[in-house]
């Protein structure tokens, strides 16, 4: 195995970042052409890079990311793929505000050891794909649809503009997403002809929160579920995941039979611009035993 790169596991502010957490941060993050292997625990995909496709691994090393490929990478490659997985794990965000915020708190002061970041895709638009892939349907229909993609993309994940170009009946016979094919392709046509440029959004200073659901909201097939997913992709943590798995999980954790949404968005308020983020960690610290 070659070395393309090593990573701290720190924030922007300093602040821990583990490497278990993220990747177990959230069900997209294990989609195709992602794949988790346990024990020892290491993280792999597929990376188009200056025109090949790379396979990648990742793992912790001494509170370093450690990168490695059986592949020859040029140099271009790798800084290709460098810059993708600092987008991955948000190497960039601070988010010791956050962990300050909940050092006494008795619901989520266990997080402030690293846990928290969303682990995202290379871009946005592969976010936006993969969130309507899970909309309205078991979650061995999403791996099905995914795994189509990812064998589109020859291992990796397709290009917009690959996506543009697919036929209706590949959408239809062969990754079989019914009405959620007509929303990818056209999304993925506007991505392509640049009518729209998702990784803008990843400009927290260019947008505010209110102006990104909104042009997430806009595209097809994206609504309050699926904006609120991929915002926490993008690391705006405000709007809370409301959807068919996280309200139960909330009420067998809180106790309570019912829980109008409004009252799950009261619960935690108390925690500003993180009060998704704090949702979220409340209901998956189970995800893994410490």
């Amino acid at each position: 195995m070659r070395t393309i790169c090593e990573l701290p596991l720190r924030g922007a502010g300093g602040e821990p970042i583990s490497f278990a957490r993220t990747v177990h941060s959230h069900g997209c993050a294990r989609l195709p052409p992602a794949r988790l292997e346990p024990a020892p625990l290491v993280y792999g995909r597929r990376f188009r890079a200056a025109g090949r496709v790379i396979d990648v691994t990742m793992r912790e090393r001494t509170s370093r990311l450690i990168v490695e490929t059986a592949s020859t990478a040029s140099a271009r490659s790798a800084a290709v793929i460098e810059k993708a997985i600092r987008r991955m794990f948000r190497l960039d965000a601070d988010l010791s505000p956050f962990y300050s915020r909940i050092a006494g708190d008795d619901l989520l002061a266990w997080a402030a050891s690293g846990a928290g970041r969303m682990l995202a895709s290379p871009t946005v638009f592969e976010d936006v794909v993969k969130t309507i892939c899970t909309t309205n349907c078991t979650w061995s229909a999403t791996l099905r649809m995914t795994a189509a993609l990812s064998d589109l993309g020859a291992g990796a994940f397709p290009e917009a503009a690959q996506l543009a170009q697919t036929s209706d009946a590949w959408y239809r016979d062969v990754a079989k997403m019914g009405y959620r094919g007509a929303y990818v392709r056209a999304i993925a046509r506007a991505q392509a002809s640049e009518e729209e440029d998702l990784d803008a959004l990843l400009d927290l200073r260019r947008f505010s929160d209110a102006a990104v659901e909104e042009k997430l909201l806009a595209l097809p097939g994206i609504g309050p579920y699926g904006a609120a997913h991929v915002m926490q992709l993008l690391g705006r943590h405000r709007q809370l995941v409301l959807d068919s798995w996280t309200r139960p999980k909330y009420r067998r954790l809180a106790g309570k039979k019912q829980a109008k949404d409004s009252t799950i968005r009261r619960a935690f308020a108390r925690y500003g611009e993180y009060a998704g983020l704090a949702f979220w960690l409340y209901l998956t610290r189970d995800w893994i035993d410490e």
